[in-house]
């Protein structure tokens, strides 16, 4: 009988435990990539001994030179903000940006105690109603106190979702269609041309008119402010998908509409089957450029029409030319970039999770 070795034994089940590890590795690390987190493999890598001295430059190119890069960058402002002096005063550097998002998050946490405070006297009020046998008198009163910073955000987050959605479900047939179709895309190219760079401060006072026309109901769905900067969004968001969308169908291979006809598709399968997996890549690229396209056309439409969101929130506060008004109007930038960034990476994970789910 051959002698059996634990020690060969032992050495293979931990090269097997190193495999795994470095497979489940591998398999994060698509996800690290969607999220901005791409450093966090090698340094993963390097923990589990994987050449680590190769992970390092790694980790210091993924991770090291972006820090480095933003410290310099809060180092050149604030050494230079308090030379330049404005009409509010000089322009603040990092400390007072923080200061003030850390004021404007205390204030987003008392607003939002008035108000359960406020809520909490109509529901007992109501309760009182009820107990004393009057359920006619009870009434849902709306608290109208002034929006917190944070319920500013999410009525941002909320019109441009909705305009978008809207431009989407115009700009993804459409472009299918034209994809397919040569007289179709003759027929909506000069539309496109002609459209495309049209800015939203020309779309905004149209679409003011128009919905004031006819969205005469007081108590609807929908405010007019929320519709005025949503549609708006909508008009100017839609090029990028439909574009992407009709060259993402018209690039794809010949042999396959080929086999289509051979195989007597309807044209509902063709799409389904052939079409839309072929073009995903191109029309996911088209969707994340109409998101962020439709962000910073929201900010623009909200400081023109006075709609509430953070563009109504940056106008608020250059109007009121308070000492502390210029870092609250720079934390609003900073809020407008960092929720940018997160509605791209948002919108690559959603891409991410269909081109795996088509590649099954």
């Amino acid at each position: 009988m051959t002698a059996i070795d634990p020690q060969a034994l032992a050495d293979e089940e931990r090269e097997a435990r190193r495999a795994r590890l470095f497979t489940r590795i591998n398999k994060a690390d698509t996800w690290f990539q969607v999220l901005g987190l791409s450093f966090v493999t090698p340094i993963l890598k390097a923990a589990a001994g994987d050449n680590p001295k190769a992970q390092a430059k790694k980790i210091w190119r993924l991770l090291g030179v972006p820090v480095l890069a933003i410290l310099g960058f809060l180092l050149l402002w604030g050494t230079l903000a308090p030379q330049v002096q404005t009409s509010l005063g000089a322009v603040p550097g990092p400390k007072q940006v923080w200061t003030e998002a850390v004021n404007l998050h205390q204030d987003a946490q008392a607003k939002a105690a008035k108000e359960a405070k406020f809520n909490a006297r109509v529901d007992a009020r109501n309760a009182k109603f009820i107990a004393n046998g009057q359920p006619e008198k009870v009434k849902q009163i709306a608290y109208t106190g002034s929006p917190s910073y944070y319920n500013q955000i999410w009525t941002s987050i909320k019109t441009v979702f909705f305009g978008f959605l809207i431009g989407s479900i115009i700009a993804i047939p459409l472009g299918i269609l034209a994809g397919l179709s040569p007289y179709a895309n003759a027929a909506i190219n000069p539309l496109i041309q002609i459209f495309k760079p049209v800015s939203p401060l020309a779309w905004l006072p149209i679409v003011t008119m128009i919905v004031s026309a006819t969205y005469t109901v007081d108590d609807g769905l929908f405010s007019k402010s929320f519709l005025n900067s949503a549609i708006t969004v909508t008009l100017c968001s839609l090029w990028p998908t439909l574009i992407n969308t009709s060259l993402g169908v018209a690039s794809i291979d010949k042999d396959l509409i080929s086999v289509s006809k051979v195989l007597k598709m309807n044209t509902w399968t063709k799409i389904t089957k052939l079409v839309l997996p072929s073009a995903l890549p191109l029309i996911f690229t088209g969707l994340r450029l109409s998101l962020g396209v439709g962000w910073m056309v929201l900010i623009a439409a909200e400081m023109l029409a006075q709609n509430p969101g953070l563009g109504k929130f940056v106008w608020d506060e250059f109007q009121n030319g308070s000492s502390s008004s210029l870092a609250k109007i720079m934390v609003a930038v900073f809020t407008i970039g960092i929720i940018g960034f997160l509605l791209d990476r948002l919108m690559y994970a959603i891409q991410s999770l269909f081109t795996f789910s088509s590649n099954r």
